[in-house]
């Protein structure tokens, strides 16, 4: 995931919900997020 920008984070976490993908690697996109301190409320989808 350090690989990730924080932009493209973004936009996969959104992507997995739209997909409606494991919801295990959905957790882990979130626990991302958080570690980050990226609020996922504040992004735009």
């Amino acid at each position: 995931m350090k690989y990730l920008s924080d932009q493209m984070l973004i936009e996969v976490y959104h992507r997995a919900i739209d997909l409606q993908l494991d919801s295990a690697f959905i957790d882990l996109l979130a626990a991302e997020l958080k570690e980050r301190e990226i609020r996922i409320g504040q992004v735009s989808a």
